[in-house]
């Protein structure tokens, strides 16, 4: 079981570490303190399922349905391009809105809507979930449920260090000027995301 646990844990750790739309908007929350348990897990769980998914042999059936990856692809890129635009206002505005005593946290209904959209939204989600976790998956025959425990194990330890451990950098962003650096941050890195899944 360790065997296919270790490496399952190992490889979902190496894909989920890259900075994306989804890391950057749990990093975000962690920093301002909003909703930070639930973000963190609704993240895990889409991944969990996610990987469930792949490990059942879902990502075979993706290719069935040619229309699932343009639609995904291209919606993603609309969301991802909307909060880009929403992010370079934020880092545009008052800078008191963005100082975190003073600022109005968004509703947890809200927030939660953002957060599925980001993971669920996000076609590298799938690529890295149900296809290739999925496909590696086969190469542990009788062990797979251990390889997929392993993938969700990471997923799990990565969101809530990332959402919880985000505090410790709060010293830093009580400089409103450093809310407003982030927000543009955050902004390029979604238009670049966008992009590239427009033009791959």
């Amino acid at each position: 079981m360790t065997s296919a646990f270790v490496p399952g844990f190992l490889l979902s750790l190496s894909l989920i570490l890259a900075i994306g739309a989804q890391n950057a908007f749990v990093l975000r929350q962690g920093l301002r303190q909003e909703h930070v348990f639930a973000v963190c897990l609704v993240c895990a769980i889409s991944d969990a399922i996610l990987i469930a998914a792949g490990v059942a042999g879902f990502g075979l059936a993706a290719h069935t349905l040619p229309w699932l990856e343009p639609v995904l692809r291209y919606g993603g890129a609309l969301f991802l391009l909307c909060y880009a635009v929403r992010s370079w206002r934020s880092a545009l505005g008052n800078p008191g809105c963005l100082t975190p005593s003073t600022r109005v946290a968004a509703g947890l209904g809200a927030t939660l809507a953002s957060c599925l959209a980001f993971t669920w939204l996000n076609p590298h989600v799938y690529l890295d979930t149900v296809v290739l976790l999925g496909s590696i998956s086969s190469q542990y025959q009788g062990h797979k449920t251990a390889f997929a425990l392993g993938a969700m194990s990471a997923s799990f330890l990565f969101f809530f260090t990332l959402g919880f451990g985000a505090r410790l950098l709060r010293p830093i962003f009580a400089s409103p000027t450093a809310w407003r650096v982030l927000d543009a941050l955050v902004g390029t890195a979604m238009l670049a995301i966008a992009l590239k899944l427009v033009w791959p």
